[in-house]
């Protein structure tokens, strides 16, 4: 896939995301947040010509990311995108762990778009 076409659907789950999470349904809400993270990761890599193409594969790139931006926090951001792929699962999380988490996926989506 292009560039262009991870950041378009970057865009777009984190938009549906916003829609779950008027609609109450916390489980879909985290689906589109952790889609919006992978996305954005995917975006990044294919900046720099790497194909990520498994679940490792992202958290590995993540690592070389961290690494280039030690004050960014990304490891620990990129662990909560993943419990937010877990809860679509699991339904586990409380509304409130959803809302702080969607705070904080947004935030490491603006951070990651600015290396793009």
């Amino acid at each position: 896939m292009s560039l262009e076409r991870y950041l378009e659907l970057n865009g777009k789950y984190l938009q549906e995301a916003e829609q779950m999470i008027e609609k109450g349904d916390f489980v879909q809400a985290s689906e589109k947040l952790w889609g919006a993270t992978a996305e954005i990761i995917k975006a990044v890599a294919a900046k720099r010509g790497v194909s990520l193409g498994t679940h490792r594969s992202l958290g590995e790139f993540v690592t070389t990311l961290q690494k280039e931006n030690p004050t960014w926090d990304l490891i620990v951001d990129y662990q909560v995108a993943n419990s937010l792929h877990m809860n679509f699962y699991e339904d586990h999380l409380p509304k409130d762990h959803v809302l702080k988490a969607a705070e904080i996926v947004k935030d490491f989506v603006q951070r990651l778009r600015t290396l793009i």
